[in-house]
């Protein structure tokens, strides 16, 4: 039986040299690759009482809507900063070269929801902190924060701990 690691391929030196980039398109262009990411991130979330999965731009819609979509849950988009049409709340965050804003509608969520975030990778954990400042600042609570990747050599973890973390594929290095 395949696991995720199967489908998804490492290339050194990309983007800049010393980084094993794991590239997860790799695993969605394949349907079984993409069934499976689909099923191990929801094999994680069983048990969890949720009302909403927030999925930032652009690869976690790729795995927030199927979740969503199969578990009747809304799905709220966050988004860099001018992307979404109405009344929005914004976080800024740094980044590994300065700093970016993200952004949820206004309305999106409702104070008392329960929040689940879902994306492709959990890195250095900036950009989930964001999102989950920005579901808190809505008055609803981060129940879960799924990845499909961990790239733990760059202790994303350690900014989330307060939160419930989990990932369907762990890898030691940056």
């Amino acid at each position: 039986m395949k696991t995720i690691d199967d489908y998804i391929i490492s290339i050194p030196d990309y983007p800049q040299k010393g980084v094993l980039f794991r590239d997860i398109t790799s695993v969605i262009q394949h349907p079984d690759g993409l069934k499976l990411a689909i099923d191990e991130i929801e094999k994680l979330l069983e048990g969890v009482e949720y009302d909403a999965i927030v999925a930032p731009e652009s690869r976690g819609f790729i795995f927030g809507t199927p979740v969503a979509y199969n578990n009747g849950k809304s799905l709220v988009l966050a988004r860099k900063k001018g992307k979404l049409p109405r009344k929005t709340i914004m976080q800024e965050y740094d980044l590994e070269y300065g700093r970016a804003i993200i952004e949820i509608h206004a309305d999106a969520l409702k104070p008392g929801q329960k929040v689940v975030i879902i994306d492709d990778l959990m890195a250095t954990g900036g950009t989930f902190e964001a999102i989950a400042k920005l579901v808190e600042k809505a008055g609803a609570e981060v129940v879960k924060i799924v990845a499909l990747i961990e790239l733990k050599g760059l202790k994303g973890r350690q900014k989330l701990e307060k939160y419930d973390v989990a990932c369907v594929q762990a890898y030691e290095g940056k």
